[in-house]
């Protein structure tokens, strides 16, 4: 019967702690979801200076998510890969092609949490 207990409790805490990992996971993929949306507003609007500070926000929150989330996520990958894409076109002055990678970061953002 302690055996029985032993298990149960322990299988309860295995399953909180995985839930508070995705939990933190998902409020860094809110923050990256966030500031890569502002990236991508003003990238719209011409403005790459403030496109590029926010998409260096949402680059260090979507590298977050994807620690906490594990190796294995694919689209927080491609997330990170299209918000370097950002940072790079935003430092070149490239409005429309960074709105474009921001738009595509987001989106595999969003696949990331399926």
């Amino acid at each position: 019967m302690k055996m029985m207990a032993t298990i149960i409790v322990t299988g309860m805490l295995a399953l909180l702690s995985s839930t508070q990992v995705y939990a933190f996971a998902a409020c860094h993929v809110a923050e990256a979801m966030g500031h890569a949306g502002k990236a991508q507003a003003y990238a719209e609007m011409g403005n790459t200076k403030e496109a590029l500070q926010y998409a260096k926000e949402s680059l260090a929150h979507a590298k977050e998510a994807k620690n906490e989330y594990g190796e294995d996520n694919k689209h927080m990958d491609q997330a990170i890969k299209s918000l370097e894409e950002v940072i790079k076109q935003a430092s070149l002055n490239y409005p429309k092609i960074t709105a474009k990678h921001a738009e595509d970061a987001l989106s595999h953002m969003r696949d990331s949490c399926r």
